[in-house]
């Protein structure tokens, strides 16, 4: 967890994938998080997907860290009130609620820039809160399955498959990562855009960030050939075409090392490929790359290919990142599972995935932040919450609640 983001206290409200994941990018930032629950259900992210132990997946043990929660009934007129209490300390709302939720509850984007004009709100849903599909309650796919990122096919026994390869040049970088990550990778920019906004000109705004949209956003480059290819006259630097099999491409490819380890060969620039065949002592390979243009592929040559695969049979993968380090070719592992990725020795250093300890859940592999900041190494400050483990403490804390009247707020079911 790095500190870039300290001094900002963000409320959420929200269950399951979007606004939880928006949460946790902020909450790795150094924000204050405080996930506001229903006392009743609360985020049920913590009940399905699996449990490690009672009301512990790991889905709500991830994406959860770094919050404390509160529990209050925003339906009862004394939850709304210590809501608004607690909202003039804020900075930052997340609505990860569908739609005109948090308006039925009177404390949707108006009521709250009424009270508080400088608070950045920022509603993020799988559809968005605008448009004709907003009212409808969406789950991950769906999100991708709008940005057609997950074609589909109707197959030979009267069901529907996955269509490979998808359609179109470049169909692989069409795939835009998980709907709701991607969405929040991008809220999560935008809130910090608004922020240093905020504290140039005093003013708040309302986000509203759907789903579909960050998978498309991510997948900008397959997107975007996707939508002009037929207005591309020069084809000649294209990637490779692609077969039932995968890409024919013969120089940017996959090959498996001598120790049975997989490596993504991409020396499709002149120098690398250069670079390449001297280091490994085939200067006679030399001359098989397309001079005349920027980049080749090297398609449709399998039996380069062939060769190629004997060629990275001859050593271990260790020996391969080692070579391509000392002589500037562009190749690296590509490991299989998530398993071996994180024993890879330089994924070790990059503090993507963590090893920690939940004091309910025991050992659990966290993934960490997709960049680190100097001095500031990745911490966990608040394993995932139970369902209101923070609630007095806030309470109390915060807006100066005795004990009688938070006794009193419980017995009332208020929190």
């Amino acid at each position: 967890m790095s500190n870039l983001l300290a001094g900002i206290r963000v409320i959420e409200s929200a269950q399951l994938f979007n606004g939880d994941t928006l949460g946790m990018f902020l909450g790795d930032l150094g924000a204050d998080v405080i996930k506001v629950e229903s006392p009743f259900l609360g985020d049920y992210l913590r009940d399905f997907l699996g449990q490690i132990t009672p009301h512990h997946s790991p889905a709500h043990m991830q994406v959860n860290k770094n919050k404390r929660s509160l529990t209050l009934d925003l339906r009862q007129d004394r939850g709304r009130e210590l809501f608004w209490r607690l909202l003039d300390t804020a900075d930052v709302f997340i609505d990860g609620n569908a739609s005109d939720a948090a308006d039925k509850l009177g404390i949707g984007y108006q009521a709250q820039r009424a009270r508080k004009p400088d608070i950045v709100y920022c509603q993020y849903t799988g559809y968005g809160s605008a448009g004709p599909y907003a009212r409808i309650p969406t789950h991950g796919q769906m999100m991708n399955a709008l940005a057609a990122a997950t074609p589909t096919e109707m197959g030979e026994d009267g069901l529907m498959h996955p269509m490979h390869p998808p359609p179109g040049r470049m169909g692989d970088m069409l795939m835009g990562g998980d709907g709701t990550a991607a969405g929040a990778a991008h809220a999560a920019m935008h809130v910090a855009a608004a922020l240093v906004r905020r504290a140039r000109t005093g003013e708040g705004c309302f986000l509203d960030v759907a789903g579909h949209d960050g998978v498309i956003a991510q997948a900008w480059i397959g997107a975007t050939y996707a939508l002009n290819i037929d207005r591309v006259a020069d084809r000649s630097t294209l990637p490779a075409p692609r077969d039932e099999r995968g890409s024919t491409s013969a120089k940017y490819q996959w090959y498996e090392t001598a120790d049975r380890k997989i490596i993504l060969f991409c020396c499709i620039e002149p120098k690398f490929w250069k670079n390449f065949c001297l280091a490994i002592d085939r200067p006679d390979l030399v001359g098989s790359h397309d001079s005349s243009k920027p980049v080749d592929f090297g398609g449709g040559e399998y039996d380069l290919r062939h060769e190629l695969q004997r060629i990275f049979h001859t050593r271990n993968l260790a020996d391969w990142v080692v070579l391509a380090a000392e002589h500037d070719i562009a190749l690296g592992p590509a490991p299989v599972t998530l398993m071996e990725a994180k024993d890879d020795p330089h994924l070790r250093t990059r503090d993507i995935i963590v090893e920690g300890e939940h004091p309910h859940a025991g050992p659990f592999t966290y993934i960490g932040e997709a960049a680190k900041v100097d001095g500031q190494p990745y911490a966990i400050r608040f394993p995932a919450p139970l369902l209101g483990e923070h609630t007095r403490e806030l309470l109390a804390a915060e807006l100066g609640l005795t004990d009688a009247e938070l006794d009193e707020l419980s017995a009332q079911r208020v929190i």
